[in-house]
């Protein structure tokens, strides 16, 4: 059982009395403060400051010096599991994520394994010791991965893509090899998650942002039963760690995913009505969610209102505040701060 130390956050989670809706942000740490800006440019490049523990520890903070949040989420990259297994990794500023690709067996068959990947990923875990030596008691400290089905799209693509028809073609084309690969970032994300979990993170969370570009009928296979397995490992060496996942995208699929108990709970995407994610999700598991990001450009009225309507529908109980996908650079800080003085009226 999880110790709950006075902490909304896992009263949620457990569907406990909270005396208000807990609150955190996707990317709360990040390219909107003016504080991250300084930090990034200390650090010389956006990898530099995931592997410098001290900066890296720094900017996880950063948002809980100016909000009232009730979670601190690690600064790292969904992309730190290709490079520890051996793929080169850099970020060009106004392209993104730029990483060398796998192309056949052989290369899949190559990448790193075990104590390999936890000596790239050291810093990480330095990091999360530092991270939780400074948090109050009563702020809930999560780590997290990207999930395989993502992880691998990049690993493909060699970065971004809106279609991942390259990982497609190869899923198809290379059936056996893509099981492989997607069984080698299951493997690895386990050891990194729980390197994590022994440094001092409390809750994990998985994210599948690119869920939604898988053909209905692979949901399962790739993004659902990927997850599954992660957790239930999770759950073997860490039974008291909740887990959260989040498939953005697959639309009615979110129900597969509420009759797996080795999930704590669903990170809901902004496109699910409510009344729907309420009757189809939130009565079997805790949600989390889900606030268009775009609300925090614009502000105002309608996006009081909208916070307010999420608030209702999930009032049950087992509902975490958050947002649809991460916070945008383009994000106002006020409205930052309009939506946690929202959530604690």
């Amino acid at each position: 059982m999880v110790s709950l130390k006075n902490d909304r956050f896992l009263r949620a989670l457990l569907r406990k009395p909270v005396d208000r809706t807990p609150i955190w942000m996707m990317r709360q740490a990040g390219r909107y403060l003016p504080e991250y800006k300084k930090t990034r440019q200390l650090a010389g490049s956006f990898l530099d400051l995931c592997f410098n523990p001290k900066l890296a520890a720094e900017v996880t903070l950063q948002p809980l010096k100016r909000f009232d949040l009730d979670g601190a989420i690690l600064f790292a990259d969904i992309l730190l599991i290709p490079n520890s297994l051996g793929l080169k990794l850099e970020f060009k500023e106004g392209e993104g994520p730029l990483l060398e690709t796998v192309e056949n067996h052989s290369d899949v068959q190559k990448l790193y394994e075990g104590d390999k990947i936890h000596r790239v990923l050291n810093p990480v875990y330095e990091a999360v010791s530092l991270i939780k030596s400074k948090l109050n008691n009563d702020i809930t400290f999560i780590g997290f991965a990207g999930s395989p089905w993502t992880v691998a799209t990049y690993m493909i693509e060699g970065k971004g893509s809106k279609d991942h028809q390259k990982t497609k073609a190869f899923m198809m084309n290379k059936p056996q090899t893509f099981d492989l690969l997607i069984t080698k970032i299951i493997e690895s994300t386990v050891e990194y998650l729980s390197k994590q979990i022994e440094s001092g993170i409390e809750v994990v969370k998985l994210f599948d942002s690119w869920a939604g570009s898988l053909p209905g009928s692979l949901v399962k296979k790739y993004s659902f039963d990927p997850m599954k397995s992660i957790a239930k490992k999770i759950k073997q060496r860490h039974p008291s760690i909740p887990v959260i996942v989040f498939p953005k995208g697959v639309g009615a699929n979110y129900i597969e995913f509420t009759k797996e108990e080795c999930f704590n709970c669903l990170a809901l995407d902004s496109n699910l009505p409510l009344e729907w994610a309420k009757e189809n999700i939130q009565k079997h598991l805790p949600v989390q969610g889900n606030l268009d990001p775009s609300f925090l450009i614009s502000g105002g009225d309608m996006m009081v209102e909208e916070i307010l309507s999420i608030k209702k529908a999930f009032s049950r109980g087992g509902h975490i505040f958050n947002l649809g996908h991460g916070i945008t650079p383009n994000a106002e800080i006020k409205n930052v701060e309009l939506l946690v003085e929202t959530l604690k009226k």
